[in-house]
């Protein structure tokens, strides 16, 4: 189970908290209510005398639709921030180095020194906003022959039972391909898949220029032959991309387990371009991503169903450990980006998790 922190955003989306840890909170309130800008808050709390045995850089950021936000732990322990545009391609190809650059005083000709910085950690809401924003990957389903709309009819859910004009959520893939081929619910095979059909469904569909494909077969939480057997196959063909549903969400219910691999596969390919751009210009520094678990994952683990709510949940963590030091135990949350908006909850100092949940009208667990 990935379990994400959860609170009500705009459009029936439940996000995970704020969307920065700090930048984008703009300021932090103590009891007094007396307001606190973000460098004089951490000073005030003796922050900036982190430990920082390691004599290196060390860089929180959060990567937001508008903005980025950039804190640098220096190798003397003092605290410094940033704000930088998100995207400003005349300028810089991207805000999270630019960032390190000029904390760091590196012209944009001379290369990061990794040896000098210990571990970047980011949250960011580059797959959120793509999602947001349907700039997804252009993606195929490949499932079991009569199931191609298993996932528009999903649990035939009617939040508006009145409504004379049905709106249907938007779906992430663009075309299906089905494949014969049968598991029973205990993990019998009925039919063994027809290799050779299934390899011509999908040339077919990697020459019309798919490169990104979800594979998701009844049962295959219990049952995986087949979907390796797939994946082989497109791997084989030439797909970039391939999220098989065993790997992606390893659960029963083929619905939940369909919607989460289709959004991995539709926004992987363009978190992965991100992270490679993020990464390959640090080269000998640990990178990490915030999770929408609330969890730091390695930058080459880090996948698109664990990212789209990455800014938020970082932010909600944040929050959270701000105010603990204040001896504040529930707070609400509201952060207001350029891109999105983002409003947590907290009771009693501990977070409220979900394990289904819907963010822009999309399903996942």
């Amino acid at each position: 189970y990935r379990p994400m922190l959860t609170s009500r955003a705009r459009n029936g989306a439940r996000f995970g908290a704020s969307g920065g840890f700090n930048g984008r909170f703009g300021r932090v309130y103590r009891r007094s209510m007396y307001p606190l800008s973000v460098r004089e808050y951490f000073h005030k709390r003796k922050f900036s005398d982190v430990k920082n045995s390691g004599k290196k850089w060390e860089f929180w950021i959060d990567r937001g639709g508008t903005f980025t936000d950039v804190m640098g732990c220096r190798p003397d322990g003092k605290i410094e921030t940033l704000k930088v545009l998100s995207e400003n391609p005349e300028a810089y190809k991207d805000a999270a180095i630019e960032g390190i650059r000029r904390l760091m005083k590196i012209k944009p000709s001379e290369k990061i020194p990794g040896s000098e910085i210990d571990a970047v950690k980011m949250g960011t809401t580059v797959a959120t906003n793509a999602l947001l924003e349907r700039k997804g990957e252009r993606t195929l389903l490949v499932t079991n022959k009569g199931f191609k709309d298993v996932l528009r009819i999903a649990y035939q859910n009617r939040p508006d039972i009145f409504a004379r004009k049905i709106v249907k959520p938007e779906l992430l893939y663009s075309s299906v391909v089905e494949v014969s081929g049968r598991y029973t619910a205990e993990g019998k095979e009925l039919e063994p898949l027809d290799v050779k059909s299934a390899e011509e469904g999908l040339q077919k569909a990697y020459d019309d220029g798919f490169r990104s494909v979800g594979i998701v077969l009844m049962h295959a939480y219990k049952a995986i032959k087949h979907e390796v057997q797939l994946k082989e196959i497109a791997k084989k063909i030439g797909f970039e991309q391939i999220s098989v549903s065993h790997e992606v969400s390893p659960l029963i219910k083929m619905v939940s387990r369909g919607d989460t691999t289709t959004v991995d596969a539709y926004l992987t390919p363009i978190l992965r371009r991100y992270v490679d751009q993020v990464s390959g210009q640090l080269e000998g520094t640990r990178v990490m991503f915030m999770q929408s678990n609330g969890g730091l994952t390695d930058a080459s683990l880090f996948q698109g169903k664990d990212s789209i709510l990455s800014g938020p949940a970082g932010g909600i963590v944040g929050a959270a450990r701000t105010c603990e030091a204040e001896g504040i135990s529930d707070l609400i949350g509201f952060d207001m980006g350029g891109t999105s908006t983002d409003v947590c909850h907290l009771s009693g100092g501990k977070f409220e998790r979900a394990f289904d949940t819907e963010v822009a009208g999309v399903r996942m667990r």
